[in-house]
């Protein structure tokens, strides 16, 4: 799924002025973006239900919820200011919007890949026999991470490898030719190709628990002054992910409703689902984003994004963006915080209060 393309437009986003959607008077209207991605298809169908509705309507206020094909635009359009929200991952969430000077909260923290990203070797089965091919993948997205994380496992570096930049709308057919003999990927393309001739999946996200993060954001300021788009925001996804575990025929016909929108049958979605571990209930997801891995993969992330360059080219050191978590512990520079980890509005949704 298209949520993985990079933070390529970084250097783009890095040049707008930071930004603050708030204004001094509580808002009533807002506007919230997503991208097709397994994670993300509530979104779609939450807002097509009346759900969404249903929720804004409680608190007073409209959201608006629109669908982008393009990840990275989606992102960039959030950071430019034109939406007060998106979805987006961990890593892209740190580079773009955070990078780009705009103070984004993590309202929302609603899986992380447990098996759809994945490393894939033709006609060889162990990681290590990695050592000297091109590597096709999405350069600098989580694909680009995985690969690293990968890579340490076996005593690799980068410079053992040559990354070739590919699109993943070519991955599939890519994989498919004589000279390429190794890629990194996501599902649903991690499903294609390892069912193709002399596929071997090498190593997955199952090997790197809780680092690829999938959430939805929003700014800061935004949800400082407007507490009640935090709530209906999260009110109404708490509500999609019970239905979607109900097993009634409601819950059902939700999740179908959400594969078709994607692009599969419900079975194939299930299949994504399987390999995503959902946050269905809101005290999993405070448990996790309270948990005291979640700053040790944040440093990960940063050290990655830096060493690639993907923190600015101008960027002095790692600690160039500041990020807080719920302990108040920071990583980063304290007066420069910029990625918000607060898990105050799942909480509420946990304790039955929104």
């Amino acid at each position: 799924m298209l949520r993985k393309l990079a933070a390529i437009i970084l250097a783009a986003s890095l040049s707008l002025p930071s930004i603050s959607a708030a204004e001094a008077a509580p808002r009533k209207d807002f506007k919230i973006c997503w991208s097709i991605y397994v994670g993300w298809m509530p979104w779609g169908y939450l807002s097509d239900s009346g759900i969404m509705k249903k929720w804004a309507d409680k608190y007073g206020i409209n959201v608006e919820i629109t669908r982008i094909n393009d990840y990275v635009e989606s992102i960039n359009q959030y950071t430019a200011g034109g939406f007060d929200g998106c979805s987006m991952t961990n890593m892209d969430a740190l580079s773009i919007p955070a990078g780009g000077g705009v103070d984004t909260t993590a309202l929302i923290v609603g899986d992380f890949s447990n098996g759809n990203d994945a490393v894939i070797l033709k006609n060889k089965a162990a990681l290590k026999d990695i050592a000297g091919q091109k590597v096709n993948l999405v350069e600098l997205s989580v694909s680009h991470y995985l690969l690293a994380r990968a890579l340490e496992t076996v005593g690799l570096a980068e410079k053992d490898i040559t990354v070739v930049n590919t699109s993943d709308a070519d991955m599939v057919a890519a994989y498919g030719t004589s000279d390429v003999t190794s890629v990194v990927t996501w599902n649903p393309l991690v499903s294609e190709i390892a069912a193709m001739p002399g596929a071997h999946k090498v190593f997955d996200s199952t090997e790197i628990p809780g680092e690829i993060i999938d959430m939805m954001v929003v700014n800061t300021a935004t949800l400082k002054d407007n507490p009640a788009l935090g709530k209906a925001l999260v009110g109404a996804w708490y509500e999609t992910m019970a239905l979607m575990t109900s097993g009634t025929p409601e819950g059902k016909a939700a999740k179908d409703e959400m594969a078709k929108a994607s692009g599969t049958d419900l079975a194939g979605f299930d299949a994504q689902l399987a390999s995503t571990a959902m946050f269905f209930e809101p005290a999993k997801a405070v448990a996790f984003t309270n948990g005291a891995e979640l700053p040790k993969t944040m440093d990960l992330v940063r050290n990655f994004l830096f060493s690639h360059g993907i923190l600015g080219t101008n960027a002095p050191s790692v600690d160039v963006i500041g990020m807080s978590f719920p302990d108040g512990s920071t990583l980063g520079d304290v007066n420069n915080v910029k990625l918000r980890f607060d898990p105050a509005f799942m909480a509420e949704a946990a304790r039955g209060t929104l």
